[in-house]
């Protein structure tokens, strides 16, 4: 894949798979996005954690989805063709997040597609699943990006 500063619709095939990252989680920032946007117990409170489902202090799913997001910014999505998205289908929260974990992203395009209406534009549909350092997904969500065609911008 070329590098993001010259990455256009093109680039992004069918099934290729891609990785990157890795971000690690503390307990700090766990607290603190938690406290801010999901101040659930099991995010905010480390005595009430331990006595919930989860057995201790768990990410928020909005804070694993903010990593996802970093991270495929600053290495997936092109900075001189994407155009914005309209949307993000299936988030799903698989494993809990837990401080110590260390995160990264596996995205796969499922698919490519030139814009019928405007054809210097394509749609390309992107699974990304969050991974910790164990190698295990903790969250995974498809979504679709519209992008430049090479030479149309």
């Amino acid at each position: 894949m070329n590098p993001a500063e010259d990455r256009y619709f093109e680039d992004y095939v069918v099934g290729s798979t891609h990785e990157f990252g890795a971000i690690p989680v503390t307990e700090e920032e766990v607290i603190d996005f938690a406290q801010r946007f999901d101040p659930q117990s099991f995010h905010v409170d480390p005595e009430k954690a331990k006595k919930s489902i989860f057995g201790g202090i768990i990410a928020s799913g909005w804070h694993t989805c903010a990593i996802a997001m970093r991270l495929f910014v600053d290495h997936y999505l092109s900075r001189v063709a994407n155009l914005a998205s309209p949307g993000v289908d299936e988030i799903r929260w698989v494993r809990p997040v837990r401080p110590g974990d260390e995160l990264s992203i596996r995205v796969t395009v499922l698919d490519a597609r030139q814009s019928r209406s405007k054809p210097e534009r394509g749609i390309v549909t992107s699974l990304t699943e969050v991974v910790n350092q164990r190698g295990e997904v903790v969250m995974a969500m498809k979504g679709l990006s519209i992008m430049l065609r090479r030479g149309q911008g």
